[in-house]
């Protein structure tokens, strides 16, 4: 595929001016010359004019047209990547050379290994414009590849240089190498860069380099093996960092595929131990691990794919008696595992230290939460800290007198609903542990409140899924003798309201959400000394 009228050309010439400033660079660290560096300068400000034509020419390619095939913008928008990356890569060959006017001893940097890293480069330049035009990802990798090569030789010569400071080695000379090399290894960087783009050109998806050969050595595909365009989509973007997609297992109306997940190892194997462990407990509640591999502090994983859709598309999209048969599956399947795996042992509270551990998040946000200690009318109202405090100090006279298996994030957008096989999946699972059912109850109740959406039919269905929810829990709670678990709830519910302003942008959402959390924590420290179990959790809480 072309890149385009006013834009094929250009990049041409643009990786070819890259790559003669790369070698340009070489020539003056090995015969410095005033000319030549001039030369190198001048040729700078072409270089910048060129990438501001194709800069122009590739927005004015996706916004300036009715044609909006995915396949072509994706190329455009990885050619304007890798054309930012290339005329980094010049700059920073301008920055060699002006390094190289430092040397008091331009033969002293001939103790390193100088010339390796200026071929990698030179080698990965050469494939950029084949890569791109023919949507390569076998050059894509070649050209991520090169970046790594880099860190290796800059690393070599960091030692070198660091050992050469250490005996006192012309410091002057040292640091202009360091820093020679320092630039090379940037290339690298910029290179990664343009490595990737050209895999989001040709899978339509954006993949760090390790992502992808995460998710080709899941699939067992090899090196030599590519995945195919069109057969990875990203599904889910979560706030944990790790990095979730769709993999066609086959094209057609029948293909169903499978989850492929990747992210930082330890939380994906305490992911992998969670759903096993649900699987022996409810099979089928879980997705089924297909496959499972770890590399340094990364791992990554293929699940089963699940049918249905996640309920909070569920409750913002459905009519009532399919959110009323969502609502008592959920309740049916949540009351037969806590049932299960109920464990009669105290658990202490612990939402307020959740809390804390989140608080920063929600001042950086919405600094104006942290409010001092202030008297309205002749109500006295505590600073923050010092109600945190109090808070504290209250839920440490309060246990739950039994465990459960919990989901842990108990969130809507965290539960399938299958309205063909009448069921309810879990997923998500690397939080889920043995604790307190008020915790996954106050998550659960607090992912509905919390969604921004204030059309009354919309909030009558997301106070219809609290109040099933809410009726449910009290039930489970009233038949095992739990007599504190309101008190627990309240505590609970306090802090997934609060921090949940961490995520809300708009003020005024954010405040509602902070200040009700605020206003529960208030409620719960007042009543301190008392009998927990004559708090009531109070619903109107949950009505906006």
């Amino acid at each position: 595929m072309r890149i385009l009228e006013g834009i094929e050309e250009n990049f041409r010439f643009m990786v070819l001016e890259v790559s003669k400033q790369v070698g340009s660079a070489l020539t003056v660290v090995e015969r410095p010359d005033q000319e030549q560096i001039k030369r190198i300068e001048s040729r700078d400000d072409y270089i910048d004019n060129l990438k501001s034509v194709i800069e122009n020419a590739c927005w004015g390619r996706i916004h300036g047209t009715t044609d909006r095939n995915k396949r072509t913008l994706d190329l455009v928008r990885a050619a304007n990547i890798i054309n930012i990356n290339l005329e980094r890569i010049a700059d920073y060959a301008v920055n060699i050379v002006t390094q190289v006017q430092y040397l008091t001893d331009p033969k002293f940097i001939r103790r390193y290994n100088y010339r390796a890293p200026f071929v990698d480069v030179d080698k990965a330049l050469g494939l950029v414009f084949s890569a791109l035009t023919r949507q390569d990802v076998k050059l894509a990798l070649r050209i991520c590849r090169a970046e790594f090569s880099l860190d290796d030789h800059f690393k070599t010569a960091f030692d070198a240089i660091l050992a050469d400071l250490r005996r006192g080695e012309s410091p002057e000379n040292a640091i202009s190498s360091f820093n020679i090399f320092r630039y090379l290894e940037r290339m690298g960087d910029a290179l990664l860069n343009i490595g990737e783009a050209v895999i989001f050109a040709a899978l339509g998806e954006k993949l760090k380099i390790h992502q992808y050969q995460a998710l080709q050595d899941t699939l067992e595909l090899g090196e030599e093996t590519p995945i195919p365009a069109g057969d990875f989509h990203s599904i889910w973007g979560t706030r944990s960092g790790c990095r979730i997609g769709r993999v066609q297992e086959e094209h057609g109306p029948r293909s169903k595929g499978v989850l492929f997940k990747e992210g930082n190892a330890v939380k994906l194997a305490k992911e992998k131990e969670n759903i096993e462990r649900w699987t022996r407990l409810s099979p089928g509640l879980a997705p089924s691990i297909q496959a499972f591999q770890t590399e340094g502090d990364s791992a990554s994983m293929l699940l089963e794919y699940l049918g249905g859709c996640n309920v909070q598309q569920l409750v913002l999209t459905a009519d009532r008696d399919i959110i009323e048969n969502a609502c008592f599956l959920i309740t049916q399947t949540v009351g037969g595992l806590w049932e299960q795996t109920l464990v009669r042992r105290p658990v202490a509270g612990e939402a307020v230290s959740q809390l804390r551990a989140r608080l920063d998040d929600v001042l950086r946000l919405h600094p104006h939460f942290a409010a001092d200690a202030k008297t309205i009318g002749n109500q006295s109202v505590p600073a923050l800290a010092d109600l945190l405090t109090a808070a504290e100090a209250a839920e440490k006279t309060l246990a739950a007198p039994f465990a459960v298996f919990l989901h842990g994030d108990f969130n809507l957008n965290n539960l399938v609903y299958d309205h063909t096989a009448q069921r309810i999946h879990y997923i998500d699972l690397n939080r889920s542990r043995d604790g307190d059912y008020a915790h996954d109850t106050a998550v659960f109740l607090a992912s509905n409140f919390r969604l921004p959406f204030f059309d009354q039919g919309v909030r009558s269905q997301l106070e219809l899924v609290m109040c099933r929810f809410l009726e449910f829990a009290r039930a489970f709670a009233a038949e095992q003798g739990d007599t504190t678990f309101e008190a627990r709830l309240t505590f609970a519910l306090a802090r997934a309201l609060a921090t949940s302003a961490r995520f809300e942008v708009k003020p005024s959402f954010a405040q509602e959400l902070f200040h009700r959390g605020v206003y529960l924590l208030t409620r719960a420290v007042d009543h301190a000394g008392r009998p927990w179990s004559e708090l009531s959790f109070p619903d109107p809480v949950l009505t906006f």
